[in-house]
């Protein structure tokens, strides 16, 4: 049986957002905001109808054209054409999971009835959810300021029967599909294209699969080190809990807590030292790890704020008699937000590849770029390489975009957010540290065989098990790069249950 998840104006968490991506739900919309969506359109009809004034984006132009009136048989024409004329995105095709969650946010978004939409546009966003159609929208475009005015333009041009479309894995015309599934295009009322343009789902549906994939990668990040740590024979010491007592940032705390807990049980980490210290890499991961963890959180609560809010312009508040042009739609924090966390991810992979090289480096009774017969065999040495340069591309992309504007529509929107790009690149960025996460177990799980017969914990010997079942032992030079592709998939796929308290 179908699984729906009623949309309403009860906030989304990620926990929601994640279960009905990952077990398919469909959407509908509670009856509470069926009412609130009619009951807002009516209102909005009823104060073009009566009132002679101008009011921006309904009967007049947009941007810098705001003084331009437009006569009351022209008001759907008007949303039309901003719907075509804003189409200009370009570059590569955003991801399907990402249009999807497009789709889910603006579909919440405007189901709080603050928008001035038809229900049978909200309920047309449904159906294509629902049955799979998603709009082609482009990466490059939009300036996060009068929120992402080009890819969401490509988003609804489906709507109204124009553009392309993925639909039963082929690449379709919309209007191909609409005429497949007997849906009439919609004909969009007033300030309807607005509603639909103006807003920050490009950004923030990107910040929502960025983090579900950051929550992964910080958990992964904590039991790939600990995995390291036991291979480079490490010390646990700076693990102990009065340590991080005394200087209790939360992530710093969870973090050592993480790697006691993974550790538990090893007959490595209790084994005489001759070694007083380790390498900050190795010593400093609850401080570098847990630092990343606080930022992670505030970006999500950053997040989590902007989802559940109505983000288009102008606002209709039928209880108030009132229609707001204001700037709910500048994506500033999500740009600053997004920005924070490229930095913060970055600083997974900076991290980890440090641990990487020293696997390789031999130190510690391992040998040379882990290979037993060097020279013959170059080993691990190339991976680093990989590792080392996504790293270094990584801190060219954390350059922030929020602290760039260029002005645009005549000096209308004279400070724009960036977000988009700021978006965008936290997602390249996330996608490049599950690489080097991906090369620095690749080279921790080759270092951990070389001190066999010795264990790990039950609890990594586990995971390390399960990962062999991708990755083999490297005994003679293979071809590497689909060993860190299978490493790759390990980390996207496998299942490695909980740890800790």
């Amino acid at each position: 049986m179908q699984k729906t998840f009623e949309i309403s104006p009860a906030p989304l968490s990620f926990e929601i957002i994640e279960t009905i991506l990952k077990e398919g739900y469909h959407l509908a919309l509670s009856e509470e905001s069926v009412q609130r969506i009619e009951h807002c359109k009516q209102y909005l009809d009823n104060k073009v109808a009566n009132n002679d004034g101008p009011v921006y984006g309904i009967n007049t132009g947009f941007g810098s054209l705001c003084n331009i009136s437009i006569s009351s048989d022209d008001l759907s024409k008007l949303q039309e054409n901003l719907v075509k004329s804003h189409a200009c995105g370009i570059g590569r095709e955003v991801p399907r999971d990402v249009v999807k969650l497009m789709l889910m946010l603006k579909i919440h978004a405007l189901s709080i009835g603050n928008s001035g939409v038809q229900l049978q546009t909200v309920q047309r966003l449904c159906d294509f959810f629902n049955n799979g159609v998603y709009p082609i929208v482009f990466e490059q475009g939009s300036l996060g300021a009068s929120g992402d005015l080009a890819p969401l333009a490509h988003l609804f041009l489906p709507l109204i029967g124009e553009g392309e479309v993925h639909y039963k894995g082929e690449l379709r015309t919309a209007a191909d599909v609409l005429a497949e599934n007997n849906w009439e295009p919609i004909k969009l009322g007033a300030k309807e294209g607005l509603a639909l343009l103006n807003g920050t789902q490009f950004m923030s549906s990107h910040a929502v699969y960025t983090l579900l994939k950051a929550f992964r990668l910080s958990k992964y990040a904590d039991i790939v080190a600990a995995t390291s740590l036991d291979a480079f024979d490490g010390r646990i010491e700076p693990f102990f809990p009065q340590l991080h007592a005394v200087r209790p940032h939360p992530g710093q705390i969870e973090t050592a807590r993480n790697i006691k807990a993974l550790l538990e049980g090893s007959e490595l980490i209790t084994r005489e030292k001759k070694h007083v210290q380790d390498p900050y890499s190795f010593r400093c991961v609850p401080q570098v790890h847990g630092a990343i963890k606080d930022a992670i959180n505030y970006v999500a609560n950053v997040v989590l704020t902007e989802i559940n809010s109505v983000t288009d312009n102008p606002m209709v508040f039928p209880e108030d008699d009132m229609i707001v042009s204001g700037g709910n739609f500048h994506g500033e924090p999500l740009a600053l937000a997004m920005d924070f966390l490229s930095i913060a991810m970055s600083e997974i992979g900076s991290i980890s590849e440090r641990r990487t090289y020293r696997l390789i480096s031999g130190e510690r009774g391992l040998p040379e770029f882990l290979v037993a017969n060097p020279g013959l065999n170059s080993g691990f040495m190339i991976p680093q390489y990989a590792a080392a340069s996504i790293v270094s591309l990584n801190k060219q992309m954390a350059t922030p975009s929020s602290v760039d504007s260029i002005p645009s529509s005549n000096e209308q929107e004279d400070h724009v957010s960036m977000g988009g790009n700021a978006a965008t690149k936290a997602l390249k960025i996330a996608d490049n540290v599950e690489r080097v996460l991906a090369i620095e177990l690749f080279n921790a799980s080759q270092a951990m065989d070389f001190r066999r017969p010795a264990k790990t914990s039950p609890f990594l010997e586990d995971f390390l098990a399960q990962y062999r079942e991708y990755v083999g032992f490297v005994k003679e030079d293979k071809i590497m790069y689909k060993e860190i592709e299978k490493s790759v998939d390990f980390l996207q796929n496998g299942e490695f249950g909980e740890f800790g308290e």
